[in-house]
């Protein structure tokens, strides 16, 4: 599998500029980590599902970005990092369609020449209007403050799969969450001036705890194994080393990072995300 790869591979370059002019490998209230996750997902899955790839050579299947679901039964709406859809009728976008290849390059996603040559051997997916959702992708990351983000890393979360299968119960909710292991790090919120002129705020982290405590909660999250049931269908923990000073992310392997084999593994995602996919949409 390649997405955690890539994701600390492009986070690995500051390219995201603040207000003061600072260059930032992640930025706390923006969403380019989130996309470019959303991204290797894809990536992934179109490599895993024969169906999915399918679907997207005969123009079956559409992406959208920041779509608005609806939960049905709550009336409750929640915007979705990215769907894959049934093309909708909705109105097209001002702007020119991306492809999986176009979004890449807009939000420079850094590539190896191995995963250039794979993505140029895949079916062009496209972005369009989406018609009924059939997955919903939602990335999220607690990168520093760990204790303090739990609740509300925990309940924007729990929203999404609510919503997701509120609007459709066949629907694929999966998650994926990003955790900094990284002992220390600089936030982007502590350090609002240019920072050449000053030192920078460095918050320190209480590792592996804190990274424990991120695992343990997300442990806790609701996981469905049959319709009408309440979870995700899919959800990974993906731990990172970043301190956002501009040194490389390097993907952290060891405990408290989900192994081989677990339930919330990067790869145990990607499979049954693949598998669901497969078993719910193959006869469509």
């Amino acid at each position: 599998m390649f997405g955690p790869g890539i994701v600390a591979r492009t986070m690995s370059s500051a390219m995201l500029s603040d207000q003061f002019g600072n260059h930032w490998q992640y930025l706390s209230r923006g969403d380019h980590h989130s996309k470019v996750a959303c991204w290797g997902i894809l990536f992934d899955l179109l490599q895993h599902s024969r169906v999915l790839a399918d679907h997207v050579l005969r123009g079956e299947v559409v992406f959208g970005i920041n779509h608005k679901m609806v939960d049905f039964k709550n009336n409750r709406a929640k915007d979705l990092d990215l769907v894959l859809a049934v093309p909708g009728s909705g109105a097209e976008k001002k702007r020119k369609a991306h492809t999986l290849v176009s979004f890449a390059e807009k939000h420079n996603v850094v590539l190896a020449p191995g995963e250039r040559k794979i993505l140029a051997s895949l079916p062009a997916l496209r972005e369009g209007p989406a018609g009924s959702v059939r997955l919903a992708l939602e990335a999220k990351a607690c990168m520093t403050a760990h204790v303090k983000a739990l609740p509300r890393l925990y309940d924007e979360l729990n929203s999404s799969h609510l919503t997701v299968h509120g609007a459709t119960d066949i629907g694929i909710a999966a998650g994926f969450i990003m955790v900094n292991a990284a002992s220390e790090f600089i936030s982007t919120d502590m350090n609002r001036f240019r920072l050449s002129k000053a030192a920078a705020n460095v918050s320190v982290h209480k590792q592996p705890r804190d990274s424990e405590r991120v695992v343990e909660k997300m442990l806790q999250m609701p996981r469905r194994t049959e319709p009408g049931a309440t979870g995700f269908d899919a959800l990974a923990v993906c731990l990172v080393e970043c301190k956002n000073d501009g040194t490389p992310v390097k993907l952290w392997t060891k405990p408290p990072s989900p192994q081989a084999g677990d339930v919330m593994h990067y790869d145990s995602m990607i499979r049954r995300t693949a598998q669901l996919y497969d078993f719910k949409f193959g006869r469509s």
